[in-house]
């Protein structure tokens, strides 16, 4: 008897007695299990009764319940309904409780991750403590990277999509458009109402997550970052546009990583705090992150992947471009830019046709429009090859007639031209040929931004369209093409066929000499040749099955040539005579080039296109080497994913700009260095013990201006003859004991 009272009111100690002989102590716990009923009904009706007893019989049940999984199966459904019917109702010491002991029967296996995301999702929104919320939204992130950790879990990943979706699915249509395009809720009795702009908002940020920790990363959840763009609640709108454009914006104040360090603030808490080597590790160990994360807002990157992995691409661009012309005055100037960053992104990517955008950017493309730098970028990345010119030719008019006129600044002029040549350098035939020639006519300017930028409008049109420009400006090579006949291909027309791969020979070249050396050549179905250079993608792999390539027997009837019979003999006979467009190298006919193979011939175009430099190819090799060299470039930068243009390309090369606090203080310190410490050296030079001079020597020193109105000179006018007689008594004195 005494045993008994002793488990019931010590339960830590009949838990450590359960999990070590659950047959021998089930009745202690039926009792417990009894008693946990008959309080779950109480707390039912009253939270706040016996609410420490209820807590700590939960806890105890969940730590024991994979010994007992019979008699606790419904306890899991308990803890999960008592969260998602009363959370409102419950004090935060309870919420913090259930929750960890849905945490704790996860981690036991007791419960599924989606019966455990389940009931955490719904909890986000609700939450008001930033501790607890943090807490969940680890949960959550930490439980599906690690369920797909080793392989994708797709069932589970299905699942939480789907919840997802129908999260920021919420408010889509339950909010309308009220008087001057302001949103207005509409009325709703349900207790969920004001939460489902922050349900969309949560389903945004985990999704966010989980792209950029690389769970996710097929077109399923960018499917719900783009229902995100669409939102009419601004801030959740605003979080969708900076993942496509591969932006970080702070989302939660409540992550840590994510919240801005003041490294002024942690640096005078280091000085005024107990100096301890654990502090100084942590002081170091915040300040790396905090440059960390400046390095990487700097360079942002926009999530190319992400919008190739659009679905129906031409859709998506229309309905950005719907939301950003009906509600204009809705919007904030920056959230504009936003969706015209996204949608010009969209647009160059897919190439896409959205011709009302270029009607609604013209009202902005005034030099005096704040940021109308990110305004012109967003112009010039929308515009591709298949942008009808008619379309763009009044743009390319409103900037010149806004940016390109004598009554503006030089850095305005230049940001004007470098913008029309942006444009022009996607679709050359929107450009005027008088509206070009005056344009040219800039680069006699004193100012080097307005030469830059006017010359670079020349170059470009002396290898796009040489036609438009008059004679004297067309350069060497220009002339020489029109004169062999060689025409710009019209908008809408495309090049032909190519027969041949410049520069192949080059490669065959390389590879006869690898084998001349005894080196390995690795065979055309290498998997490794193509590593790096394909994208995988996990939906196909799930909806779709591929079986592999389909064998097919030879067979003497089958002919796979799309040439005659007497061009094939021909093309046999002169095989040996070298690459040409009649006859191709024989490296293209007899092995699958690979990406990497490509990206090794573009780097031997450009290593013999040096060499032909050095040893004096003048002036049309070098020219040759600097296309190659840009070129390489390019491709590179493509395969990074970074195809889009910034500001500075807009702005052209300018003055060095104003430093900022922290240059000056770097230069300020980089001048210190290789001398004594700074400081005055007055009094200091010829002491013993060093000392700063007295108050007395800086009295002498003061200009007279500072002593007027001080307190010893209005004495001294004031002072009566007794005063006087006794100063210079005194004085007298000390210049005897002085001869003295």
């Amino acid at each position: 008897m005494g045993r008994a009272v002793l488990l019931t009111s010590n339960l830590p100690q009949l838990q450590n007695l359960i999990k070590r002989d659950p047959v021998s102590y089930k009745d202690e716990f039926l009792q417990q299990w009894n008693h946990y009923n008959s309080i779950r009904l109480i707390f039912h009706l009253n939270p706040d009764e016996h609410a420490q007893h209820f807590r700590e019989l939960v806890t105890f049940i969940a730590q024991v319940a994979t010994c007992y999984p019979t008699e606790t199966s419904q306890f899991p459904s308990h803890i999960s309904s008592i969260l998602l019917e009363n959370y409102a109702m419950l004090s935060p010491d309870t919420r913090k409780s259930l929750i960890q002991t849905m945490v704790m029967l996860r981690n036991k296996n007791v419960i599924s991750s989606i019966e455990l995301l389940r009931c955490l999702f719904p909890l986000l929104p609700r939450t008001t403590s930033s501790t607890l919320r943090a807490s969940i939204r680890k949960t959550i992130l930490s439980d599906i990277r690690t369920a797909n950790m080793r392989t994708k879990n797709h069932k589970l990943n299905r699942a939480i999509q789907a919840m997802l979706f129908n999260m920021a699915e919420k408010g889509l249509e339950d909010q309308n458009v009220g008087n001057k395009g302001k949103v207005r809720e509409q009325a709703s009795s349900s207790d969920n109402a004001g939460h489902k702009g922050e349900d969309a908002m949560w389903a945004v940020i985990l999704t966010k997550q989980l792209w950029k920790k690389g769970v996710w990363s097929d077109a399923k959840p960018v499917s719900i970052m783009a229902i995100g763009c669409f939102h009419p609640v601004v801030k959740v709108q605003s979080a969708s546009i900076h993942f496509f454009l591969g932006e970080d914006e702070e989302e939660d104040s409540d992550n840590e990583e994510e919240d801005d360090v003041d490294v002024k603030t942690l640096q005078h808490r280091r000085e005024i705090n107990k100096k301890t080597r654990s502090g100084e590790k942590k002081l170091q160990k915040k300040l790396n992150s905090a440059r960390k994360k400046k390095h990487s807002k700097d360079t942002a990157q926009p999530n190319f992947s992400a919008l190739q992995l659009l679905n129906d691409p031409q859709t998506f661009a229309e309905k950005l471009y719907d939301i950003l012309n009906h509600h204009d005055k809705r919007f904030s100037l920056d959230h504009k830019i936003l969706i015209m960053q996204l949608l010009s992104r969209v647009v160059g990517s897919h190439k896409l046709c959205v011709l009302g955008f270029y009607t609604y950017i013209v009202k902005y493309l005034t030099y005096h429009q704040l940021r109308v730098p990110s305004i012109l970028v967003a112009l010039a990345q929308s515009v591709h090859d298949l942008t009808p010119p008619d379309a763009l030719t009044p743009v390319i008019q409103k900037l010149a007639h806004e940016f390109v006129h004598p009554g503006v600044a030089s850095e305005v002029i230049a940001a004007g031209i470098n913008a029309i040549r942006e444009v022009c350098r996607r679709q050359p035939w929107a450009m005027e040929e008088d509206l070009l020639g005056d344009l040219i006519e800039y680069k006699k300017s004193k100012d080097k931004a307005v030469v830059a930028a006017s010359r670079g409008l020349l170059q470009l049109y002396r290898e796009v369209n040489p036609g438009m420009l008059k004679r004297r400006e067309r350069g060497k090579e220009a002339a020489m093409g029109m004169a062999s006949g060689t025409q710009p291909l019209p908008f809408g027309h495309t090049a032909n066929a190519a027969v041949d791969i410049e520069g192949l020979s080059l490669l065959e070249n390389h590879l006869k000499k690898m084998e001349e050396n005894g080196e390995e050549i690795d065979n055309e179905d290498d998997e490794a040749a193509w590593e790096g250079w394909d994208v995988d993608s996990e939906s196909e792999s799930e909806s779709e099955s591929s079986d592999g390539w389909i064998n097919v027997d030879d067979d003497d009837d089958i002919n796979i040539s799309d040439s005659e019979d007497e061009k094939e003999d021909n093309y046999e006979k002169n095989a040996s005579a070298g690459p040409s467009p009649e006859n191709p190298s024989a490296l293209a006919t007899t092995k699958i080039l690979t990406p990497a193979d490509f990206a090794l011939l573009a780097e031997l175009r450009v290593k013999a296109a040096t060499q032909a430099v050095e040893q004096g190819g003048g002036t049309k090799a070098k020219r040759k080497l600097a296309a190659l060299e840009a070129e390489l470039k390019s491709s590179q930068s493509a395969n990074d994913g970074n195809t889009f243009i910034s500001e500075n390309d807009i702005l052209g090369p300018r003055k060095k700009a104003k430093a900022d606090y922290e240059e000056r203080m770097e230069s300020i310190q980089k001048g210190r260095e290789g001398r004594e410490k700074y400081g005055s050296r007055k009094g200091k030079k010829n002491k013993d013990a060093p000392s700063s001079s007295t108050n007395r020597e800086k009295a002498r020193n003061k200009p007279i201006m500072m002593i007027l109105s001080s307190g010893s000179v209005r004495g001294k006018k004031k002072a009566s003859l007794r005063e006087k007689q006794q100063k210079l008594r005194a004085h007298v004195e000390r210049g005897k004991k002085a001869r003295k």
